[in-house]
C-alpha cells in the first residue's frame, strides 16, 4: 500500500499501471438525486490511498522513478508505514505497510459492490456486540468474511483491512450469516 499526495489518486493510478504493475482503488458509491432522478456518483474510498501488487524492489522502483517528480514539487507516491510494529534492524523506524493477499482480496471483493451503504469506518467507532466472525452467505456480499458489529443501529459485517482501516457492509440479516473459524 502507498500514501498518494493529495488530489492525485487518478494520476498515481495512471502511473503504476503504466509501469506494469497491477493496482486497485476502493471506490465509494453514494447516491444522489439531482432533478428528480436517482445517479450514483463514484469517489475514492480511501482519497490518499492506493494498492499495488509488487515486490519490495519493484515498489522500491516505482518510489525512486524519476519521471514522476519532474517538474513537480512533491512525490507522487511515498511509503505508508505500518505503526504497529517496528523494524528488526532499526527499532526506531516502522516497516512499510504490506497487506496480505487473502485480506486484500476479500476487501476488494467487498469495495467492489455498487452499493451506497458501504462505508469506512475506524476501529474506535466500533463497538464489536459478539465479535463474532462470519462469513456472509446470501444477497450481494455474498462470500465476504468479516466481523458483526452495529453501527448507525444496524448490524453489518466488518472488514478489517489492517489495523485501524476497515469498511462496513450495509445492513446484512442474521439469517443471511453464518460464524466462520
Amino acid at each position: 500500500m502507498l500514501r498518494v499526495s493529495y488530489g492525485r489518486i487518478d494520476k498515481a493510478k495512471t502511473f503504476v499501471e503504466a509501469k506494469g504493475l497491477e493496482c486497485y482503488v476502493p471506490l465509494q458509491y453514494k447516491e444522489v438525486r439531482k432533478q428528480g432522478k436517482k445517479r450514483i456518483l463514484t469517489t475514492p474510498l480511501l482519497p490518499s490511498l492506493i494498492f499495488v501488487h509488487a515486490s519490495a524492489e519493484q515498489v522500491e522502483a516505482l518510489l525512486h522513478d524519476n519521471k514522476v517528480v519532474a517538474n513537480e514539487s512533491r512525490a507522487l507516491l511515498s511509503y505508508y508505514f505500518d505503526h504497529t510494529i517496528h523494524c528488526q534492524n532499526n527499532p526506531d523506524r516502522n516497516p512499510p505497510l504490506t497487506i496480505q493477499d487473502e485480506a486484500m482480496n476479500n476487501f476488494i471483493r467487498l469495495t467492489s459492490i455498487k452499493n451506497p451503504h458501504i462505508i469506512p469506518v475506524t476501529s474506535n467507532s466500533i463497538q464489536f456486540k459478539f465479535g463474532d466472525n462470519v462469513v456472509v452467505t446470501e444477497g450481494e456480499f455474498k462470500g465476504v468474511h468479516g466481523r458483526v458489529a452495529r453501527i448507525a443501529g444496524q448490524q453489518r459485517v466488518i472488514v478489517e483491512l489492517f489495523d485501524g482501516c476497515l469498511v462496513a457492509t450495509a445492513y446484512v440479516p442474521r439469517e443471511a450469516m453464518r460464524i466462520y473459524n
